[in-house]
């Protein structure tokens, strides 16, 4: 613009033919370029901003006017000639009126035709009137101007440019316009390409989301909207483009309407409802995002529907906190019931009482009618307690047949009252499957704050109640107390603990090598469960194992003890040991069960050893007076596997036996062991086991050897293996790798 204003003089200049040379002033000429090119940015950039008042385009007009004047007259003093110049001030002042006029008139057309491709002719317009206003301001100005001829006018300066010259400049200065305009058209359309390109690629990407995206300007309207959200909400684009985004988030006014609106969410993911196009409402979760443009602010907004994530929530929190046979809450949500209303009951200073609840008969019931009736009877006890508490009460099931009750704001009076009820309720029998079934409960109570001051104390102290009820006879409610037999709370302690015990990883399995007696080198090693609780430290296999056998854990720690031992056996052997048996001692409940087989068959295979390298140790009381045991013997012993009378001779089962079981060794007693050299008899029993043994091509092992006498002893009776602490202890398997790589 200021290039044309400049160009435009000087070539009007040389249109002009005066009676005179004429010669131009070279610093005045470049600088008569400045007002022009000076005023023209100013004023564009006014133009080009995104939002511009109309004060500020009548200012751009003065700028451009003053540019063109103070160019003009700039030039018109540049020139040096034998003559003055004088102006008439009428015309001179219509000429400044002329390029006002102008360039007022084409800032306001360039300022209407802003955005708007269709009016393009408002531009084309406005360069018409800058060129004639141009135009009009130098020809009335150069009428304005007179020339008088002056003979002693000082001589044409040394710095001057002739006419030719400033030809030669103005035509390069029209170059250098036209290059600049054909590049910036150029620009401009590469741009504008590459802009409508980008404008493709972005709606292609919205158009294939699934989800919804929107994009709205900073007050909210929507300016694009996918085919998912048109999915979601139901409406079409062309209905909802340039509508309020609320009207599809109807709950969003206050995030809306906040002082700083949409930016208050922008960049966080949040839920709420949406509203479809029919009314519905359906729950969203909804990101956000912001950019800056020429033409303000925009928002995105990415909308997922989430009704099938909260169906999904909602069964996951059901079945983390509810049991899934009665509806009842579980002990997750019984701890944090309870949790709760300790804080208020130590805020208020008011009671609360536990009722721990066992089934009397349970496995019986199980055992006789099937697991499914076992089921039927579980849900109707839940519903017959329920019908003894208010609607503050909690009652939880915590698994198996035991439930658990929390009543709020309950003293001793009250909970006795809704322990009785409950007696009461289910001593009445239950039809299930046209049966008479049969059950009772066994229920104990701890009172807060006297019996415990928290939920865990409080629980097990019930539980404990529970348990001597049981021991004095079932059927029957009492409260904890402080007197309670210590062996009684320690027998239900381990009980309960035996479970969770094995869950956390404190039981553990130690390994007693077994030696050949010659030789005196390992042969093979002993699996020996070993229980570090982590509250009472080491606890005794004596201790546990019958409290174990008595509430049926002992199936679990078994087959615990059998797969820890098989996968450590194989381990080692991956390790470069050299392949020998580990033993592992089989408990009555576990051989009686029908899929003994099964099970170790199974841990076989999880750890991949070979049954050649496992010993399963079975005692006398197992198989005494059992011929039924003898089939489940012969289908181990099929497999491969090793097997053992363990504790031989201090059972009571008929020699006639002995010859029917597929055993391949007799393990001698070490009670027997210990008082060889303290009691004939015990030496006798060593020597007849050892000779009968041998009689009947069986391998035999003594437990217990603890001195080199006990020893000797053993080697001339020709005991083949023993095993004890004048050997070994029972030891962790990396104590057992470090011997092998010792021998």
């Amino acid at each position: 613009m200021g290039l044309g204003i400049w160009s435009m003089h000087f070539i009007g200049m040389l249109a002009s033919h005066l009676s005179m040379e004429v010669a131009y002033n070279t610093p005045l000429v470049i600088t008569s370029i400045l007002p022009a090119l000076f005023a023209s940015g100013i004023a564009f950039a006014i133009i080009s901003k995104p939002q511009v008042r109309k004060t500020e385009v009548l200012a751009g007009a003065v700028l451009i006017t003053t540019g063109i004047v103070a160019m003009h007259y700039t030039g018109m003093a540049a020139m040096q000639m034998q003559a003055t110049i004088h102006y008439n001030q009428l015309l001179w002042l219509l000429s400044v009126v002329v390029a006002l006029a102008a360039s007022l008139l084409a800032m306001f057309l360039l300022y209407y035709s802003r955005n708007r491709q269709e009016l393009f002719w408002l531009k084309a317009s406005s360069a018409a009137l800058i060129a004639l206003g141009v135009s009009g301001m130098h020809y009335i100005g150069m009428a304005a101007a007179s020339f008088e001829a002056v003979h002693n006018h000082p001589a044409i300066a040394a710095n001057s440019m002739d006419n030719s010259y400033i030809a030669y400049n103005v035509g390069i200065g029209m170059a250098l316009i036209l290059m600049i305009a054909i590049l910036s058209i150029r620009s401009e359309t590469k741009v504008k390409s590459l802009s409508d390109e980008y404008d493709r690629q972005f709606l292609s990407v919205i158009e294939s989301a699934t989800d919804g995206i929107v994009v709205t300007d900073a007050k909210g309207f929507v300016m694009q909207w996918n085919y998912g959200a048109e999915c979601l909400f139901g409406y079409s684009k062309k209905e909802i483009i340039h509508q309020d985004v609320r009207l599809v988030f109807p709950q969003a006014h206050q995030n809306m309407d906040s002082p700083h609106g949409p930016v208050a969410i922008i960049g966080k993911t949040i839920e709420l409802m949406g509203l479809k196009k029919g009314g519905s409402q359906f729950p969203v979760e909804l990101s956000t995002g912001t950019w800056e443009t020429a033409k303000g602010s925009y928002y995105s907004l990415i909308i997922r529907d989430i009704t099938d994530r909260r169906a999904s929530e909602e069964k996951i929190s059901n079945l983390v906190y509810l049991d899934s046979l009665t509806g009842l809450p579980n002990r997750r949500l019984f701890n944090d019931r309870l949790d709760s209303s300790l804080s208020q009951a130590l805020e208020n200073n008011t009671v609360l009482t536990v009722l721990y609840l066992d089934l009397d008969q349970f496995k019986m019931v199980n055992d006789t009618y099937g697991h499914h009736t076992g089921d039927q009877l579980l849900v109707e006890v839940a519903d017959r307690i329920q019908s003894c508490i208010t609607k503050t009460d909690t009652i939880a099931r915590l698994g198996g047949d035991e439930f658990i009750l929390l009543l709020p704001n309950a003293d001793y009076e009250k909970a006795e009252a809704t322990a009785q009820k409950i007696l009461e309720v289910l001593n009445s029998p239950f039809l299930l499957n046209n049966e008479a079934v049969f059950t009772t409960p066994s229920i104990g109570a701890a009172l807060y704050p006297a019996d415990g001051k928290d939920s865990e104390t409080l629980v097990k102290n019930a539980d404990i109640a529970m348990y001597r009820v049981k021991d004095e006879g079932k059927n029957h409610f009492q409260f904890f107390t402080s007197e309670m037999n210590d062996l009684v709370s320690r027998k239900s302690k381990i009980a309960m603990s035996i479970r969770k015990g094995l869950e956390m990883g404190e039981f553990t399995v130690h390994y007693q090598p077994q030696f050949d007696i010659e030789s005196e080198k390992i042969i093979g090693v002993e699996a020996l469960v070993r229980w570090h609780h982590t509250k009472w430290g080491p606890i005794s296999p004596a201790e546990f194992i019958p409290i174990a056998e008595e509430n049926g854990m002992i199936l679990h720690i078994g087959e615990f003890v059998l797969r820890t031992a098989c996968q450590q056996n194989k381990d080692w052997q991956d390790a470069g040991l050299p392949p020998f048996r580990v033993a592992v001692n089989i408990s009555a409940k576990q051989f009686s069960n029908s899929n003994i087989a099964a099970v170790v068959t199974s841990v076989l295979a999880d750890t991949g050893l070979s049954p050649e390298f496992l010993e399963l140790e079975l005692t006398e009381s197992i198989i005494q007076g059992a011929r039924s045991a003898i089939s489940k013997m012969w289908e181990l012993k099929a497999m491969g596997i090793h097997l053992s009378i363990d504790d031989f001779g201090t059972g009571y089962s008929s020699l006639s036996y002995l010859k029917l079981f597929p055993v391949d060794t007799l393990k001698i007693d070490q009670h027997f062991t210990r008082n060889i050299h303290n009691d004939p008899k015990d030496a006798a029993l060593v020597d007849t086991i050892i000779q009968m043994a041998h009689n009947l091509e069986l391998n035999v092992i003594a437990e217990g050897v603890e001195t080199s006498e006990q020893l000797a002893f053993l080697k001339k009776k020709k005991c083949n293996q023993a095993q004890g602490y004048y050997f070994q202890k029972p030891l962790l398997p990396d104590k057992i790798e470090e011997l092998y790589l010792k021998a």
